[in-house]
């Protein structure tokens, strides 16, 4: 029954997926470069961290232990947020493992749309901000963020191609649903972060976008009932 819930659903979430990724679309159109020709400061930054890790990721070793390390952190932290007790972390370069006392899709799918280390980067930055004054820095911090957020993405995609539990535990279609809707999210967040979209622009795009999905698909579905309905009734 549970398994049935999930496919519903994931169902329900492939119209939502529709429209984040057209509303992410919408929102690098919006974008008000600061001169004809020009890519916001804070956006060379944080796309210049983002290449540099990508290059890395396709020429050097991959540091797997450090993805495995963040991917347990992860669940630990979802399920110590969520009240379980954590233990026994484990990790190693061929896997690792947490035992959490108590488990949702939430605990089990995190580590695939939060970005731990991206999460650790800004929070270092407000938290030496309080101490001093870090405008001149940050470009660095900027390029930090599109480093770790790199790393997160290419690490979650290759480890999808992989036989994973937590998928399978949750169901692939709600589980592949999820993961792209949360990483699709994250995307603009980025975008209203670092160039001259704002977040109310986005939630307006994200409302719009999925009342029109949701018309289409109320729309096909009508459209397929009536066919049906007259041909075999």
């Amino acid at each position: 029954m549970v398994r049935f819930l999930k496919l519903l659903a994931g169902l329900g979430l492939l119209p939502v997926c529709v429209a984040a990724t057209w509303s992410v679309v919408r929102l690098v159109q919006s974008i008000q470069p600061p001169a004809a020709g020009q890519v916001p400061a804070a956006a060379a930054w944080l796309v210049g961290g983002f290449l540099l890790w990508l290059f890395l990721f396709f020429v050097t070793p991959r540091p797997v232990r450090t993805y495995v390390l963040a991917h347990e952190l992860t669940h630990a932290l979802w399920g110590w947020v969520m009240g379980a007790r954590v233990s026994r972390l484990r990790v190693s370069a061929r896997g690792g493992s947490v035992h959490v006392s108590k488990n949702n899709f939430l605990i089990s799918l995190a580590p695939y749309f939060f970005p731990l280390y991206t999460v650790l980067a800004i929070a270092a930055y407000y938290l030496l901000s309080v101490f001093f004054d870090l405008r001149a820095y940050e470009p660095f911090w900027l390029a930090v963020v599109g480093f770790t957020w790199c790393f997160h993405l290419t690490f979650t995609a290759t480890t999808l191609l992989q036989h994973q539990p937590d998928i399978r535990q949750n169901g692939r279609l709600f589980s592949y649903a999820l993961i792209y809707l949360m990483n699709v999210l994250g995307i603009g967040l980025w975008i209203v972060l670092v160039a001259s979209p704002t977040l109310q622009g986005f939630a307006s795009l994200l409302v719009d976008e999925s009342a029109r999905a949701w018309q289409l698909c109320a729309g096909g579905a009508a459209r397929t009932w009536a066919a049906a309905r007259s041909r075999y009734l």
